[in-house]
Order: C-alpha cells, then sequence, then structure tokens
C-alpha cells in the first residue's frame, strides 16, 4: 500500500471554506485517509514535515487546449501530426507544475494523449478530454482562409494540431458526437456563437441551428455526458441553454436576464478573461491574426462586468484559462483576474470544489476531506491573505501530489518512472 503523511501543515478545504491549523494529511492509495490524528497503521509511512504551508485540493483548469503551441490556431493545425504531439509535452508539464492536477481540454487533445498522461507515460496532470470541437462551416472552429474556391472539407480531421472539426447538418451532428465518444471524449464541445481566434465570424453570430445543437446534446445525454458550448453573446447563450447545453464557455457579453436563466437552470459558466489581457498585449508578436486582434476589445472590455453579474445572479461559475501559444505560462493570471472581482476565496473556489462539481466529480475532487481523491498541493504561505501566492510558474508551490502520488516535490517537477 502506498502511504505518506504531509505533516504539521495548514488546510484550507474550498469545499466548505473551513480552515484547519498545524494537523497532519494522511493518504494511503490516492485517497485522503485520514486528516488530524495519524492513524498507527500509518507507522511506516513516509512522512513529509511541512509546517506553516498550507495544503488545498489540486486546481483543476476547465478550459484548455493542450495542443495549442502556436497562438495562430489555423497555423496549429497545420503541424505534422508528430510535432504537434511533442509540442504539448512542455505544455502539459508546465500545468502540472502550477499545481493542476485535472483539466478539461476543450478541443484537440485525442485518446491516446490522455491515456498516457492519465496512465503515468506522460507527466501532466489529469486530462478531461472534449476530442475534437465540433464547428459548423464558417463557424469558430473553421480557420480556412476566405477565398473563391473552398477545399471541400477543412482538412482538420485527423489532424493532431487541429482543435475542432467541422459538421453540418443534423444527422452530420449526430454521427460527429458518437464519433468523438467513440473515441474516447469525457464531454462534447461545440462552438455556438463566433469567436476571437477564427478569422471570418464576428462573436455576434450565433453559430448551428437550434435542431444541430438539441441533435448534440441528446446524443450526449444518451451516452451519460452532456455539451459545453463556446458561446459569448447573449443570444447564443441563451439558445444553447434553451436546446440543454450544461455549460457554457467565456459568456463575456450575457445580460442580466440570462444570467438570471443561468442560474435558474443550473448552467455553469467558464469565464476566461486573462487571455485576452495577453492576446492583446502579446498577440501581435506571436502571430495571432490581425483580424482575430480586432475582435478581442470587445468581448475583452466586458468580460470582468459578466463575471461580477454572474456573481450578482449566483451562476455557477467555473475557473477556465484559455491560453494559447507561448501564453499557456501565463494559465495561473486567471485567478488573480477573479480575486479582484470575487474575492481570494472564490477565486480558489472556481478552480477547485466548483470546477469539480460542473465536471459531476463534487467530493472526490476538489475538496480536502476523507475518502477524496488525494490530489493535492501544498503553497509556501497562505493564498486565502496572497493570491500571488498561486501565480507565476509554481514557484510557491513547493509540492503537487496527484492521486496520491508525487508529482513535485521540494519546488521540482519529478520524471515519470519508467516499468
Amino acid at each position: 500500500m502506498n502511504m505518506l503523511v504531509i505533516e504539521g501543515v495548514n488546510i484550507f478545504d474550498p469545499a466548505t471554506k473551513k480552515r484547519q491549523t498545524n494537523t497532519n494529511v494522511c493518504i494511503a492509495d490516492g485517497r485522503i485517509a485520514a486528516i488530524g490524528q495519524i492513524p498507527s497503521s500509518f507507522a511506516d509511512a513516509r512522512r513529509m514535515n511541512l509546517p506553516g504551508r498550507t495544503v488545498l485540493p489540486g486546481f483543476i483548469d476547465l478550459h484548455v487546449h493542450v495542443v495549442a503551441s502556436n497562438a495562430n490556431l489555423g497555423a496549429n493545425a497545420m503541424m505534422p501530426n508528430f510535432l504537434a504531439a511533442l509540442k504539448t509535452l512542455p505544455i502539459l508539464r508546465g500545468m502540472l507544475n502550477r499545481g493542476f492536477t485535472t483539466v478539461r481540454d476543450a478541443g484537440g487533445a485525442d485518446f491516446a494523449m490522455c491515456d498516457a498522461v492519465n496512465s503515468g507515460v506522460l507527466w501532466g496532470p489529469r486530462i478531461l478530454s472534449s476530442g475534437k470541437a465540433l464547428s459548423q462551416t464558417g463557424g469558430h472552429g473553421d480557420f480556412r482562409q476566405r477565398n473563391d474556391k473552398l477545399d471541400d472539407a477543412c482538412g482538420c480531421l485527423g489532424r493532431q494540431g487541429a482543435i475542432a472539426r467541422v459538421v453540418d447538418g443534423v444527422e452530420a451532428m449526430r454521427l460527429a458526437v458518437r464519433e468523438e465518444l467513440l473515441k474516447g471524449a469525457s464531454q462534447i464541445k461545440i462552438m455556438a456563437s463566433g469567436g476571437v481566434a477564427s478569422p471570418n465570424d464576428p462573436i455576434t453570430n450565433t453559430q448551428y441551428s437550434e435542431d444541430e445543437i438539441r441533435a448534440a446534446v441528446q446524443e450526449a445525454e444518451a451516452a451519460g455526458t452532456y455539451v459545453m458550448a463556446h458561446a459569448y453573446t447573449a443570444r447564443a447563450v441563451r439558445r444553447a441553454v434553451e436546446c440543454g447545453v450544461k455549460c457554457i464557455e467565456h459568456g463575456n457579453l450575457i445580460d442580466e436576464e440570462t444570467a438570471r436563466l443561468l442560474a435558474e437552470r443550473g448552467v455553469a459558466v467558464v469565464p476566461t478573461i486573462a487571455t485576452l489581457d495577453r492576446l492583446i498585449e502579446q498577440g501581435p508578436a506571436l502571430g495571432f491574426p490581425a483580424e482575430s486582434l480586432a475582435k478581442i476589445e470587445g468581448a475583452r472590455s466586458v468580460g470582468r462586468q459578466a463575471l461580477a453579474l454572474m456573481a450578482r445572479e449566483g451562476v455557477k461559475v467555473g475557473f477556465g484559462s484559455d491560453m494559447l501559444g507561448e501564453l499557456h505560462g501565463f494559465q495561473s493570471d486567471e485567478f488573480a483576474v477573479r480575486a479582484e472581482i470575487v474575492g481570494n476565496v472564490e477565486a480558489i473556489r472556481s478552480a477547485t470544489c466548483v470546477a469539480a462539481e460542473i465536471t459531476g466529480e463534487a467530493g472526490v475532487r476538489g475538496t480536502v476531506a476523507v475518502g477524496a481523491v488525494a490530489d493535492l498541493i501544498v503553497v509556501d504561505g497562505d493564498p486565502i491573505e496572497d493570491i500571488s501566492l498561486l501565480l507565476g510558474q509554481g514557484e510557491h508551490i513547493p509540492v503537487v501530489i496527484k492521486a496520491g502520488v508525487c508529482m513535485k516535490e521540494a519546488g521540482r517537477l519529478l520524471e515519470p518512472i519508467a516499468e
């Protein structure tokens, strides 16, 4: 039995908002076995004495694209498959180093990549994959440039670096959802409005007919999962919610009526605010398309207002970063943005217990409680008082534990052990 005791630490459990000081966390076979007094059965367990540090649940980022090593997603899709796969490795390690033990990939990661990470072949956070996100022709996942003649297909299917595939029509949607589920998707991602990174669709566009969205929802629900939808505007969000979508990505342009609808229906939202700040700042130098840069400010300027509105209306809000290319290193910036608006505690809850509720794992992850999976981080100091301890590249996070296994220790990311 793999047993570990973290001694003399403070604990903050986001699920209960309770703190404990100078206590112990006992881990056995990947789960938290005891908190407080050390059971006699742990007499021979390995011990880590970390007085004054704070134990939190490992973070959950609900909106990443681990294959997006290039901020220009059209160019990213054109990379040779092997190169695109290799470029995900530092992205995954960086996420783990920053304390993220689970990520929900919003388009791009395939089954083989997830299996490699989840089985320990590669070092990284556990991945909940959406497979390829589904986009209509000319939608947010269609990166073809305007031309007199369009190819018969977008060329995205089978491309390791592509985050999406183009699908049109109700029956084609049903087939695509079934295919992504067969290939191992944990949930389904659709593009329900225009977006920033794609070249031809204004953010104000709605995408997919209601019948197409309902078809995706029906197929996902039949398989015991749900649909998450990229949607910026109030109109796009309402359409998606009325069609049965359970999680909205972004939502920068929602209004009070829509926020109330989200709260009433129990639909979650995953805002991604910090990425727009960084794209404005660094996008041109990173090759982010000019036509995409022109669309950012309209969504960026109101994103913080939307987050405050959702907090007031009681909308379930999860943590998402959505960083692309070289911007992946700014993943934890989202904590600072959230903390400015909703405070440090709610910023942390969005990446722990709230995120776990959104993924259907409440009480299993995102909490420091007996019986929960031992996805844990140790922080130098108290992030409830100082959110900056969670920023950067994990400099103040000396220990990361995923499913009871130490992935980072003494401030250094460890290496997989070959069997």
